[in-house]
């Protein structure tokens, strides 16, 4: 008698993943003022309305000498200096046929339409100046209201904060900043293979351990994310303690994180524990490397889970745990944005799951990629600058165009 396995249900592709990961999540309730020097990272909770405009009036771009046009006709022509005036003072109204001496970022004195700069113009003997170049009207003037205007938003809500916008928020006077509260993560995990480096020297390792280096890079990405983190260790490979320590970490967080456990052994007991405490409602996507991947809830808390292989926990986390937890800052745009890039290399063995490549740019303005692709390799990540995203059954020739993810977007 012969019996046949039922088929397998298809895996879930990562775009319909993310699609109903990110209808999972909220963002958190509630806001925080902040300091502005402290925002760095941080998610903006508000509109940033201006109540003035930047410049508040107009000003110099450089130092030299305010004029009328008007009054430079003849280029022999020297013009006495009737005033003097630096930044954060207000000068009198500009006398005809003289110059001010002026500058940079000091108002621009009544009567005068253009500034020369001082490489232009020639200081006599008498204190008079001679204008070497003939200006034009407006030369030189920074125009009020030229960077923002009153009454224009400036940041919208859902802006993650970067320097730049730290110092856009400053010049229109704002010493605090309504931002979204940080999420807070509980991260463990799971494994007796497990060893914390510093506990044991590698020349004592007992045959089947490994250092713990997922826990290291998560907690990274997460503090980078702008997460408060609560590290748990280790939890042993046993299906009670896996229990507690999700019941005990949905207490207190809003978001467990686990590394391992998560694929079909019988040692993997986080699958069994989620459902046993809450619900699990996506697990395993068709991505090479990070196919047994996990979203569910454990109480109020969202719980995910990451494979315990290195390369396919990093690469997981930031495809699929970044914007998760971006949306629930309440950031608006969390897509990733590929860029077409050739490849100067070659991958002929199509896969049915979606691959995520390790490449590098090279000198030649093209892709390498890194000669081991094996999903435990995590100098693959060290080496490469980013990820080439190759749907599922294609190969790759050199010349081909690729999608590349720049690791530089994704570890912002």
């Amino acid at each position: 008698m012969t019996t046949t396995r039922p088929a397998s249900k298809p895996l879930m592709s990562l775009d319909d993943a993310l699609t109903q990961l990110l209808g999972y999540v909220n963002a958190l309730p509630g806001e925080a003022q902040v300091a502005t020097f402290d925002a760095d990272g941080r998610v903006l909770a508000q509109d940033l309305v201006s109540q003035l405009q930047v410049p508040p009036q107009d000003n110099s771009s450089m130092d030299g000498y305010a004029l009328r046009c008007a009054d430079v006709a003849d280029p022999a022509q020297a013009l006495p200096v009737s005033q003097r005036i630096p930044a954060g003072s207000a000068g009198a109204a500009l006398a005809p046929k003289t110059v001010a001496r002026i500058f940079t970022g000091a108002p621009i004195p009544q009567g005068a339409d253009a500034v020369v700069m001082q490489e232009d113009c020639e200081l006599l003997a008498n204190g008079s100046v001679r204008i070497k170049t003939q200006p034009h009207t407006g030369q030189w003037i920074r125009r009020a209201g030229e960077d923002v205007t009153r009454g224009a938003v400036v940041l919208a809500k859902g802006v993650r904060l970067t320097p730049a916008e730290l110092g856009l928020a400053a010049s229109i006077g704002m010493n605090l900043l309504s931002v979204a509260h940080r999420p807070k993560v509980a991260l463990f995990s799971t494994g007796d293979e497990l060893v914390m480096p510093g506990t044991v020297a590698p020349q004592d390792m007992p045959p089947g351990a490994i250092y713990n280096s997922n826990r290291f890079f998560l907690k990274a990405l997460l503090m980078r994310l702008g997460c408060e983190v609560t590290d748990l260790g280790i939890v042993p490979d046993q299906r009670q303690a896996t229990i507690d320590a999700l019941r005990s970490a949905a207490e207190q967080h809003d978001v467990i994180l686990t590394s391992g456990g998560v694929s079909v052994g019988e040692e993997d007991h986080i699958k069994p524990a989620v459902q046993s405490l809450g619900q699990l409602d996506l697990w395993q996507i068709a991505i090479k490397p990070g196919k047994p991947f996990a979203y569910g809830r454990v109480a109020k808390a969202h719980f995910i889970g990451l494979p315990g292989n290195p390369v396919s926990s990093f690469v997981t986390f930031l495809l699929l745990v970044r914007p998760f937890l971006l949306k629930l800052q309440g950031v608006l745009d969390v897509a990733v944005k590929p860029m077409a890039m050739t490849a100067h290399f070659s991958c002929p063995r199509a896969d049915r799951r979606r691959e995520f490549l390790r490449v590098r740019r090279n000198a030649a303005g093209g892709l390498d990629l890194f000669a081991n692709q094996s999903s435990g390799v995590l100098t693959s990540a060290v080496w490469g600058d980013g990820l080439v995203n190759n749907p599922p059954g294609c190969t790759v020739a050199p010349g081909d165009v690729v999608q590349f993810i720049p690791f530089s977007e994704l570890l912002a």
